[in-house]
This record gives structure tokens, C-alpha cells and sequence, in this order.
């Protein structure tokens, strides 16, 4: 009988037993690197919902008494890439004086865009039939509540926006808690 000898040779099973745990291990690290960051981002970047911004929409002249108008702000927290999606459309509607409505384009349902309608002073939203009144209360359709507002503030004949936040329904409970010092 032969003895069996201690050799240092890897066989073919070890040899891909090893490769196959390398592979493992690597796809595990992969796949770990962007949850691990994930769960760590509010820890590492900066609160910047806690500052909101003050944005101009341009001088008070540019919306007119009685009218409803749109008109665009730059979003004060985006990144490079963002491009022209940082450019935040809303409505503004001048009640009168110093007053205004600050409307976010978007309906309180599914967030499709709302137009509005000067002939029937509706705002109207085409995905599935919303309908809200001027002063951007629920009229009819699915929406269960009316528009989202902006806090707003008139400041050296400039109408200023706070921004920062796209508007929901809980920042939106948040915001008339607050209520802006214009309003």
C-alpha cells in the first residue's frame, strides 16, 4: 500500500472552490458599496431641507391684478446634472395689493402638470380629469384636496417664493403651521 503524500499542488475542485468565493466575494462588495452609502447619506450630507430658500419670480409688475400667470424659479438644491429639470414651473395669481397665490403646477392627485384656463378661470388637469377652482380649491375629479401652495413674501417690488421643497401633503400641513409673513 501507498502511503498518501502531502502535496502543496491545488487540485481542479479547490482551485475553482477559491475562484468561486473571490467572485463571491466581489459581486457581495459590489452590490454592499451602494446600499452601506445609502443608509449612511443623512448622516454624511448636509441638511439642506432645513434652510429653505427664498427664490424671485421677478418683480410684482410681471403679474398683473386679477390674472393668473406662470412663471419659473430656479431650484436653489440641485446638482450639475439636473439641467433644466431644476427649473420649478408655478402659478401665480394676483389677488389683489400686496396678496397672492402661489400654486404648484402639479395636481394634488398624481402630480400630472395642471393648465389653467382664463375662460372658465379653471385649472385643469389632463391624466385624469382634476379640476380646481381659481383659487385652487378642489372643484371636481379625483383630487381629494386643492393645490399645493408656495409660502411667499414681497420684498423690494420683487415676489420671493420659498423653495427648497416641492410641496406634499404633509410639507404643505408644515407650511400653513408656519404661514407666510405676507399672507
Amino acid at each position: 500500500m501507498t502511503e498518501p503524500t502531502e502535496s502543496n499542488d491545488l487540485s481542479r475542485r479547490a482551485l475553482f472552490a477559491k475562484i468561486g468565493l473571490l467572485l463571491n466575494g466581489l459581486v457581495a462588495t459590489v452590490v454592499a458599496v451602494p446600499i452601506v452609502g445609502f443608509l449612511l447619506s443623512p448622516i454624511l450630507r448636509e441638511r439642506k431641507s432645513a434652510a429653505l430658500s427664498w427664490v424671485s419670480l421677478g418683480g410684482i409688475e410681471n403679474f398683473p391684478e386679477g390674472q393668473t400667470r406662470m412663471a419659473t424659479y430656479r431650484n436653489p438644491y440641485v446638482n450639475t446634472w439636473d439641467g433644466e429639470t431644476a427649473h420649478i414651473p408655478c402659478w401665480v395669481r394676483h389677488v389683489g395689493a400686496d396678496k397672492f397665490q402661489i400654486f404648484a403646477i402639479n395636481c394634488a392627485h398624481l402630480g400630472c402638470p395642471v393648465r389653467w384656463f382664463p375662460q372658465s378661470e379653471l385649472f385643469m388637469c389632463p391624466c385624469h380629469g382634476g379640476v380646481y377652482y381659481a383659487d385652487g380649491s378642489r372643484a371636481s375629479g379625483p383630487p381629494e384636496r386643492g393645490l399645493f401652495e408656495y409660502p411667499y413674501k414681497v420684498q423690494g417690488g420683487e415676489l420671493m417664493v420659498q423653495a427648497g421643497e416641492l410641496p406634499t401633503p404633509g410639507i404643505s400641513a408644515q407650511l400653513r403651521a408656519r404661514k407666510s409673513p405676507c399672507a
